[in-house]
């Protein structure tokens, strides 16, 4: 097989994050960087948080692909230096979110003036914008928790990072 990058990318759609299984971490756009130098591979990821606890999880499930894969020639890297921002959300990775009942992220081309992008969140079981934010707090660092006044429906939201 010829490593190229979008063959790592495609076999890499496999690994999906572990608290939205929906969504794969290229999709996500935790997976920030794929070099290749002859036969040996390297991926680089930037987690959405710094300490988030799932990063040692997708970091391997990122080993296991690559080895099942049968590039075992490889290094992948943690970024931390690199801020990873919800703009990093990709099409398709934005629909899994929402088909998943999580309102993804407003595009905010990496300027948040105001924490009010927070409370205005698109219902993603009835495209309402007539919503309240409940919390700003949700089960993980990256959501928020939201009520949709059209619906009645609760519903969590990805926050803009």
């Amino acid at each position: 097989m010829t490593l190229t990058e979008d063959k790592i990318l495609e076999l890499l759609k496999e690994v999906k994050d572990p608290e939205i299984p929906v969504i794969s971490l290229v999709d996500l756009g935790v997976i920030t960087g794929i070099e290749i130098n002859e036969d040996h591979v390297t991926v680089n990821m930037t987690p959405t948080f710094i300490g988030c606890p799932a990063m040692d999880y997708m970091k391997q499930d990122v080993v296991d692909v690559l080895n099942k894969n049968g590039i075992e020639n490889h290094t992948v890297n943690l970024n931390l230096k690199t801020t990873w921002s919800s703009d990093l959300i990709s099409d398709e990775g934005k629909r899994a979110l929402k088909k998943f009942g999580l309102a993804p992220p407003p595009v905010h081309n990496n300027v948040i003036e105001d924490l009010d992008i927070i409370e205005h969140a698109e219902c993603p079981n009835c495209d309402s914008t007539n919503t309240t934010l409940k919390s700003p707090f949700g089960p993980t660092l990256c959501r928020s928790l939201h009520h949709c006044n059209n619906c009645g429906e609760a519903f969590e939201s990805f926050k803009p990072i």
